[in-house]
């Protein structure tokens, strides 16, 4: 089974560790796992976000860029 929620990253980005732990907190109180994916391992996923990140995914579909509230992503995964 894949995660509901994907974190988009790369090395030395201060704005995804600020985004990580957002995420975290929110998928922690969810009783959710998530995956972070460094756009340095991944040819597309360089292309497509380049210097747009952090981002956030909930099943796919892009929540959120750069500062991501809390709220925006416990919304987008309880509806």
């Amino acid at each position: 089974m894949t995660s509901r929620v994907e974190l988009i990253t790369r090395p030395g980005c201060h704005l995804c560790d600020v985004a990580r732990q957002v995420v975290e907190s929110v998928c922690a109180d969810l009783d959710l796992d998530f995956v972070e994916r460094d756009i340095s391992d991944d040819p597309f996923l360089a292309s497509e976000y380049s210097d747009a990140i952090p981002v956030v995914l909930v099943d796919g579909a892009e929540v959120g860029r750069y500062r991501i509230p809390p709220q925006v992503i416990r919304v987008a995964l309880t509806g």
